[in-house]
């Protein structure tokens, strides 16, 4: 086996020195792009927030998601749960209960997960005023745009004004 080879076949991590983030989605056997498309969704996120706190039922967790249908909430958890981050524990109870909670790489998610909260959160202002700043610019380019073309058009009226 070459030096700097993974052993794994489902091991995605690039040897290369220089990693290409475009070819995530390329690479055979890597599924980076589809866990972090599944994982970064908005209903994925709260599921893992709420269930950091403590195990959850299916109707506590959609009581506590604004928003969410009955349908998203079970594809979501059926979801995180064939990806190993969240459990689900059948009661055989009547009538039966089932309860959802992080599993340890769940946990570790979450706390990756609180670390974007936590940048966004300190970040929150500066990026509100590079914003503003930002529409700003594109409005005055905007009406800078329009008053060119007004005055194109004022000069093109004349031209042809005096013609006749």
């Amino acid at each position: 086996m070459e030096d700097g080879t993974f052993a794994s076949l489902g091991n995605c991590g690039d040897t290369a020195a220089d990693e290409d983030v475009l070819q995530w989605d390329t690479r055979n056997d890597c599924e980076v792009r589809q866990i972090l498309d599944r994982i970064a969704d908005k209903w994925s996120l709260l599921v893992i927030a709420l269930l950091d706190q403590r195990s959850l039922r299916f109707t506590e967790l959609r009581r506590r998601i604004d928003g969410i249908s009955q349908r998203m909430l079970a594809r979501t958890l059926r979801h995180l749960e064939r990806d190993g981050l969240v459990s689900r524990t059948v009661h055989p109870t009547v009538p039966p209960r089932v309860d959802y909670a992080l599993t340890p790489m769940g946990s570790t998610l979450h706390e990756t997960i609180r670390s974007l909260v936590t940048w966004t959160e300190a970040h929150q202002n500066a990026i509100a005023a590079a914003r503003a700043a930002y529409d700003a610019r594109i409005e005055a380019e905007r009406k800078a745009a329009e008053e060119e073309a007004a005055e194109r058009a004022a000069v093109a009226r004349e031209a042809l004004g005096a013609r006749r």
